[in-house]
């Protein structure tokens, strides 16, 4: 992989890579830094070729899947995980989060602009390091 071109990245339900069920966090509540609800996690965005997740897949709103708002939160967020997942920020920070269109943007530069948004590095950048993941506590 190059600095230039990361890896095309795939929903899990999409990808054919399985997964415990004990480190399986669909379906798990997402909380912010302040024990506040942002959502559930919908699916995970993963990396087939080197088998990592990259992104939580995170629903939140809406009223029987209709009106949901789905936000990316890079897994470098991810703090703790334990009967629900913790991350770093608070829901106002995700909620701020840029949105993601791929008919206007491609992935590479929303991704860019999303790990950037969060203050982390981009997985495909020179020294990037894969978090020490998951805490169960």
């Amino acid at each position: 992989m190059t600095a230039e071109t990361p890896h095309t990245l795939v929903r899990m339900t999409d990808s054919g890579l399985a997964v415990t069920a004990d480190d399986d966090v669909r379906g798990r509540e997402v909380v912010d830094r302040n024990g506040d609800e942002v959502g559930t996690v919908d699916d995970l965005v993963v990396d087939p070729e080197d088998e990592k997740v990259r992104f939580l897949q995170v629903g939140s709103g809406g009223f029987l899947g209709l009106g949901a708002q789905k936000q990316l939160i890079p897994v470098d967020a991810v703090v703790k995980i334990d009967e629900k997942v913790h991350i770093a920020q608070d829901r106002g920070h995700v909620a701020g989060a840029p949105a993601y269109d791929p008919d206007l943007v491609p992935a590479r530069e929303y991704y860019e602009e999303l790990y950037g948004y969060y203050g982390y590095p981009p997985f495909w950048a020179a020294g990037y390091a894969y978090p020490p993941y998951p805490f169960y506590l």
